[in-house]
């Protein structure tokens, strides 16, 4: 049997991308989506999704690398700069080193508890914000740790691996056996940015494996003021209008592949 999780990062990152994934669920082919609960406005975007999408599967994503944290930042002073500032991607890279794993998981366990307060009901899976709770084998077993104690599911990105994964990749086998996570088969990275065309998804659609696999995409609408902020920006539109084109929902139906979420696993 094929089964496929297809997944929207980055919920709440504005209430109009939350409001795209909406659509893409409602009128495409997105199933799931995770949550960025360290967003002041992405509880109330919950709280709509709940009642416009309550098919939609929902995730948290565990963020590290951008924004400020839940916590008060003196009380998870290794994962902050020094305006109390998550630190963007490429900093965080360099300080893997000293970060204190107990205050990672302190962070992240409070922006998982935040999203059950927000939606009354545990997440479907854990996912994280540029990947970043893979990049040391620290903070992977910290999110598995996390995802044994409220019982959820996790993205899987390890039958994909890119660079900055090799080196947690060594340590995923033993992981794994402790903790036998949850988790897809599969996963694809390759709907994103130039790679976003709707002859990429219908190549992923039409080579997919028996089993259970996920497929990350970044669907939304964007305004001036994002596409500003934000490099991934005006790609988002376009994934929109892809995952909504009836012609992937055909081609999904023809190779008979079961759309689900991770409550599935």
């Amino acid at each position: 049997m094929k089964q496929l999780i297809i997944n929207s990062d980055d919920y709440g990152r504005t209430p109009d991308i939350s409001r795209g994934i909406r659509e893409a669920h409602l009128r495409g082919v997105v199933t799931s989506t995770t949550c960025m609960m360290n967003i002041p406005t992405t509880a109330d975007d919950v709280s709509i999704a709940l009642k416009e999408t309550p098919s939609l599967g929902m995730g948290v994503h565990l963020v590290l690398t951008m924004g400020k944290p839940i916590s008060r930042p003196e009380t998870v002073p290794s994962i902050v700069d020094q305006n109390g500032n998550f630190f963007k991607y490429a900093p965080l890279v360099e300080h893997l080193t000293s970060l204190d794993i107990d205050e990672v998981k302190k962070e992240w366990r409070m922006q998982i508890q935040a999203f059950i307060q927000a939606a009354g009901k545990k997440p479907t899976h854990i996912d994280s914000h540029h990947h970043s709770s893979y990049f040391s084998p620290s903070l992977f077993r910290g999110m598995l740790e996390l995802a044994k104690e409220y019982d959820c599911a996790i993205r899987f990105p390890f039958t994909d691996i890119s660079s900055e994964l090799e080196e947690t990749a060594k340590y995923v086998p033993d992981l794994v056996r402790e903790f036998d996570p949850r988790r897809p088969d599969a996963f694809f990275v390759n709907f994103y940015d130039k790679t976003a065309t709707q002859e990429q998804l219908l190549n992923i659609i039409n080579n997919i494996s028996d089993g259970t696999g996920e497929m990350m995409c970044h669907p939304g609408h964007v305004d001036e003021a994002f596409a500003k902020e934000s490099i991934y920006n005006f790609q988002r539109e376009r994934e929109l209008k892809i995952l909504t084109d009836p012609s992937i929902k055909k081609a999904i139906e023809s190779q008979d592949i079961k759309l689900i979420t991770f409550a599935d696993i």
